[in-house]
């Protein structure tokens, strides 16, 4: 049975619908769907329908296992992804696929919050990147060091450590290599992806954030920062300037998922609230 509509869960599933066709072809697998990247950039995942959810009871293991059969052909993670309250059958069904199933609880800013700007250290500036900016290939690789299930020694100091200015630089001129800083340029110009980084007096990228706008909805992600700038509020300040940036483009919904509290503070602390729905992944790298 559809459960009842929510108006903001409507939204954001139409948000999910979306913004992956602005990248990826959907190949259809009966009741499940499987987002193919067209270029180069983090590989997307099954699902259900997000646009027009019909519950999971046809979904069964050979769909699922249908659809991972295609992502090894593919040579992308065998991942998955949906709203909770959409599909609420398919976590069960997923685990049993020997699946590890993680929460990710979204919250939205309400839409007349006011957001002021967040302080910043002395010299750091924030800038909303463009196609060409030299400062891209960095900015593009500091999520690896942020996001890094070991990361590098924190430095004391409000700018970059050694390590982390050599490992950014060793990172950039991979993304730069192997085609995904030429991928993202397009995606930047066409308004499709906008990106605002935190920079140090010498323009090295101490924090990053991104959102893609869609129906005037939008969802805040990848905000991370450098393992030697933590603890400066750089992170609350990226999110500021990107939410001021989405509204100031006509963006009315914008929403985030967070994976620790610890986060979820930080982002209750400028307003955001609960969204009453969750995002369930599996094997998701991009959201893990």
């Amino acid at each position: 049975m559809r459960r009842m509509s929510d108006p903001l869960r409507d939204r954001i599933e139409r948000y999910y619908a979306i913004v992956p066709l602005l990248f990826a072809d959907a190949e259809e697998f009966g009741p499940l769907r499987l987002f193919v990247r067209k270029d180069p950039g983090a590989p997307y995942y099954g699902g259900p329908s997000h646009a027009q959810p019909t519950g999971t009871a046809s979904v069964g293991a050979a769909d699922i296992a249908r659809v991972r059969a295609r992502q090894r052909e593919l040579g992308v993670p065998e991942a998955f992804e949906w709203l909770a309250e959409s599909a609420p059958e398919l976590r069960a069904r997923i685990e049993a696929a020997g699946l590890l199933v993680l929460r990710r609880p979204l919250m939205v800013l309400p839409p007349h919050h006011a957001l002021p700007p967040q302080p910043l250290p002395d010299g750091v500036t924030l800038r909303a990147l463009t196609a060409d900016d030299p400062v891209l290939p960095a900015a593009l690789a500091l999520p690896r060091l942020a996001f890094a299930k070991v990361p590098l020694a924190a430095e004391p100091g409000p700018a970059t450590g050694p390590s982390d200015r050599a490992e950014l630089s060793r990172l950039a001129e991979a993304l730069t290599g192997d085609g995904t800083v030429a991928a993202v340029r397009p995606t930047i110009r066409a308004g499709h992806k906008t990106l605002v980084a935190a920079l140090a007096p010498d323009g090295t990228p101490l924090a990053i954030g991104h959102y893609h706008p869609a129906n005037a909805t939008t969802e805040i992600g990848g905000v991370g920062t450098l393992p030697s700038a933590r603890r400066q509020g750089l992170a609350a300040a990226v999110t500021a300037a990107l939410v001021a940036h989405a509204r100031a483009q006509g963006v009315e919904t914008i929403f985030l998922a967070y994976a620790e509290e610890t986060v979820a503070r930080i982002y209750a602390r400028l307003g955001f609230r609960p969204a009453g729905t969750t995002l369930l992944i599996a094997d998701q790298p991009a959201r893990s």
